[in-house]
Formats: C-alpha cells, sequence, structure tokens
C-alpha cells in the first residue's frame, strides 16, 4: 500500500537494510512482497557486505560503529546518489513522526520549513507568526550554523533546530546580500493555520494567503473564500508565497476552488506514461478576478496550482521565480519505521511545463528590495491604505494595480 503522496520534497521537517537485502532481496514499499535480485545485483550486495564486514573488524574507533547508524547512512547514500538533491529522501522513525505532526498542523519548532539547494541548506519559507518570520528570516536565506555547528545536510539542519518549546536556538544566516548574521529564537508550539486573509484598506480586493497544504487548507480555503463572498469582494490575490507546499489532494482541492473545468496537472511516470489529473467537480467555484503572488519559497504543491492556474488563463502571476519542486513523492515504509521519500512521477502543468529544479517563472518579474519582507494579511490588519504604499512590497503593490 503506498503511503502519502505529498507533492514534492520542499522539506517539511524538515535507511534500512534488512536481513533480506543480505539474501539478494529487498523489501517493496508493502513490506511483504520481495523483488528477485538479478546476478549482477548480487555481486553488488557481496561488495556492500565486503565493506560492512571490513568496518566491523578493522575500524580503529569501534565505539562508532553502530550498525543501525551504517544502514541508514548506507541507505541514505544510495537515495542521494541519484542526483535528486533535496527531493527523494530517506526518513528515519522520528523524522516520519515529525512529517506526520506537521503534515496535521501542529508541532514545534521555530516555524520554517528547510530544504536543500545548490548544495545548501536554505529556508525554504517562515510560516506566518512563527518564530522565525518575527526574527526577519527570509525564503531563499542560507543556513551555516546551528547553535555553532556547521550545518551540511537538511536532516542536520532539523535535528538541531527541532527542541522543546520555550527553549533557545541560534543560528547563522547567509542572506542573499552576501551579509552574514546570527540570531537567536526562541522554539514554541507550532500550530498551522493554512489560509488567512484581509480586505485591503482603500479597496474591495481580498488579499488571500496560503501558507501551506496541510491537511485541512481546502476547508479552511472554503472557510475564508464564504466569507470574502460575504464581505462583497471584487477580486482576489491569492498570495502563495513562502508556502512550502503540501498533499497532492489538497493542492488538486485548492485548484479546483478557483476553475470548474480543465486539468490540475500531468504526472510522468518511470516509463514516460503520462497521466493527467482533473479538478474535483461539485464544489464551490469562486469567479471573481484573481491574481497570484509567487516567491522562491513558493513550492511543491504551490507550484501546482500557480501552473495549473496560470495555464488555464484564470490568474495571472507576479513575484520571483518559485522553488522547483516538481515531483511527487510516494512513502515507502521499511519495516523498521523508517520510510523513502521517492520521487516516483514528474508532474507538469496542465501544458506540459515542467518544473522540476527550474521553478515557475512568474508572468510579471518582480523582485522584493533587500530586507524587505511579504506583507501577509495577519500582519496588515489594522494597517492603513498609507501604511500598505509605505511597506515596500513591491510585489504586492502590483498586485493591486492589476484590479480597476
Amino acid at each position: 500500500m503506498k503511503g502519502l503522496r505529498i507533492a514534492g520534497a520542499a522539506l517539511f521537517a524538515v535507511l534500512i537494510f534488512g536481513a533480506g537485502i543480505w539474501g539478494g532481496i529487498f523489501i517493496d514499499r508493502t513490506n511483504s512482497n520481495v523483488i528477485a535480485v538479478s546476478p549482477d545485483q548480487k555481486v553488488d550486495f557481496q561488495l556492500i557486505n565486503q565493506a560492512w564486514s571490513l568496518i566491523h573488524q578493522n575500524y580503529v574507533d569501534q565505539s562508532a560503529v553502530k550498525d543501525q547508524t551504517l544502514t541508514y547512512g548506507a541507505i541514505s547514500g544510495m537515495v542521494d546518489s541519484l542526483g535528486d538533491t533535496g527531493h527523494s529522501i530517506f526518513r528515519t522513525p522520528d523524522q516520519i513522526k515529525e512529517d506526520n505532526i506537521h503534515i496535521q498542523g501542529n508541532y514545534g519548532g521555530i516555524g520554517t520549513t528547510v530544504g536543500s539547494k545548490n548544495g545548501n541548506v536554505v529556508i525554504v519559507a517562515p510560516m506566518d507568526g512563527s518564530p522565525a518570520q518575527k526574527a526577519g528570516l527570509q525564503s531563499g536565506d542560507i543556513i551555516v550554523s546551528i547553535d555553532g555547528q556547521t550545518i551540511t545536510s537538511v536532516t542536520d539542519a532539523v535535528s538541531h533546530i527541532r527542541g522543546p518549546a520555550g527553549t533557545s536556538v541560534t543560528l547563522t544566516i547567509l542572506e542573499s546580500s552576501g551579509t552574514t548574521r546570527t540570531v537567536t529564537l526562541v522554539r514554541a508550539i507550532i500550530t498551522i493555520v493554512s489560509v488567512t486573509w484581509n480586505i485591503l484598506p482603500g479597496t474591495s480586493i481580498a488579499h488571500l494567503h496560503l501558507a501551506s497544504f496541510s491537511t485541512n487548507a481546502t476547508g479552511e480555503l472554503d472557510t475564508a473564500l464564504a466569507a470574502i463572498k460575504a464581505q462583497g469582494a471584487t477580486g482576489i490575490i491569492l498570495d502563495l508565497r513562502d508556502n512550502p507546499g503540501g498533499t497532492l489532494d489538497q493542492a488538486v482541492g485548492v485548484t479546483s476552488r478557483f476553475i470548474n473545468s480543465g486539468n490540475v496537472m500531468q504526472e510522468r511516470d518511470i516509463n514516460g506514461k503520462i497521466t493527467v489529473i482533473p479538478v474535483v467537480t461539485g464544489v464551490p467555484v469562486t469567479t471573481l478576478p484573481m491574481v497570484i503572488l509567487v516567491n522562491e519559497g513558493t513550492a511543491s504543491a504551490a507550484e501546482i496550482v500557480t501552473g495549473a492556474l496560470g495555464d488555464a488563463g484564470r490568474a495571472k502571476s507576479i513575484g520571483e521565480t518559485t522553488f522547483g519542486t516538481g515531483t511527487v513523492m510516494t512513502q515507502f515504509p521499511l519495516s523498521d519505521g523508517s520510510a523513502l521519500m521517492l520521487a516516483i512521477q514528474e508532474w507538469l502543468t496542465p501544458s506540459g511545463k515542467t518544473i522540476w529544479h527550474t521553478g515557475l517563472t512568474p508572468d510579471t518579474v518582480v523582485p522584493l528590495a533587500t530586507g524587505v519582507a511579504p506583507l501577509f494579511p495577519q500582519a496588515e490588519k489594522g494597517l492603513s491604505q498609507a501604511q500598505i504604499q509605505a511597506s515596500g512590497d513591491q510585489q504586492l503593490l502590483d498586485a493591486i494595480g492589476m484590479f480597476p
């Protein structure tokens, strides 16, 4: 049975050789069937077994020779060798628990997702109202070290960032401007609210921020759209900036709230077969004019929605090139509770555009000035029209200007 299907791997929290593998078989996704290994592969397994034995028999620091660590490292290395950096990954049992907590909308930490890009561990997106957002961390910031420890992998970053609420963690950040700064944050219990919105002062435009595609995103969106309609809004700015994505079913559900026919995406499998994913029918659909805001933190399911609405001619996009997640991940459970998260399908926009590793370039490219963070509905409540204009969020201001 397949595990949770996740649109991409702009990591949320972000290897096991069982007995069978030494006998020339490996466990598939259900942990119940086996796949025969060819003679050539048996030679490779013998080589692995030889290296395993040599380490156990000869390595000088035997206290460091731990079977689980070697096993996890070997499987992690296999996945890393695929070159799908930041997408296909191995997750330990503890990391799987963290992922599930995040997707369900509640976890402890600083409120940011991290990923791998160009060989660096980067912040994909800080979350609304989180310690990370309040500290000014932004999409694309590189995490150099945590509590003085150099960070070399996403797993390393997650293990250092996680900790009890109320405790402190210190990050050294390299910003896009080339400036390095150190910031200390207090960990908190993070409750993910996927949807926030506000009628922009002096307008009848609803600024609707979708922060993630966690399990209730579509339900929250339905509630928000009903309230926006009741307020008499004449347009919507769908803000997908700093949205790291989530589950595929939520991407399909959200897209289906803005177009009532057509397709959400295409999936291309291991054999090159294309499967078209249509919108869901029989759900409430808004016809209000809309504009989409995107940036480098727009990833995974957020890119699916952006591509679908763009291809359908439903909305123009403004901002910066998106993260470029572009694969549909499936969780393959292993026998000890760990799992492989493998890209089993590449997704394309309905018209066939590829996104993997390249991202989506918005219709209108508008960068934010150095040091300027996106203005989201939660922060703009109570601001005047003049204060919105003075915010420096040129992406939002240009989106407002798209409406008559």
